[in-house]
């Protein structure tokens, strides 16, 4: 080896362990910042849990707010219902009671047409039977005339 080479490499060795002689300090710089950037974001984190903590206690009065919400709104419209469900049932009972009330008057009519018809039927009938009554008894009449007749004219004879 000669002694240029041997220079030559010894320069650039020092050149090269001169720019190593700021990489400590450029490592305590990086330290430093890794150490301040872990702090804040612990601090980040910490304040992020804490602002999170906050929310889910809103965010649970907001929810419990509206299932109360929810719930008046519900009853509102049961009673609403109810009261709707009553006024339908008294509208119902009415116009039930109205149609039996129409019923029974439309039977009544009906009945006492029928009980007419009948007495007429009754009556034509006791007419028919009155007129064939009299019939068989002039037949009557007219038979024990024509046996008188009958018996008048053949005299029993008598027997000695």
């Amino acid at each position: 080896m000669s002694d240029v080479d041997l220079k030559r490499r010894v320069e650039s060795l020092e050149e090269y362990m001169g720019e190593l002689r700021d990489v400590p300090v450029r490592l305590a710089a990086v330290e430093s910042q890794i150490v301040q950037l872990r702090g804040e974001m612990q601090d980040g984190f910490s304040a992020l849990r804490t602002e999170m903590h906050a929310q889910r206690g809103e965010l649970r009065g907001e929810i419990r707010a509206q299932g109360d919400e929810l719930r008046g709104e519900i009853r509102a419209q049961g009673d609403e219902l109810r009261t709707e469900m009553r006024s339908q049932r008294e509208a119902l009972r009415t116009e039930m009671h109205a149609q039996r009330e129409e019923l029974q008057t439309e039977m009544r009519v009906l009945g006492e047409r029928l009980r007419n018809e009948m007495r007429a039927l009754n009556d034509e009938t006791r007419a028919q039977m009155r007129v064939l009554h009299e019939e068989v008894i002039s037949r009557f009449a007219v038979l024990q005339e024509g046996l008188a007749n009958s018996t008048r004219r053949r005299r029993p004879r008598k027997t000695r």
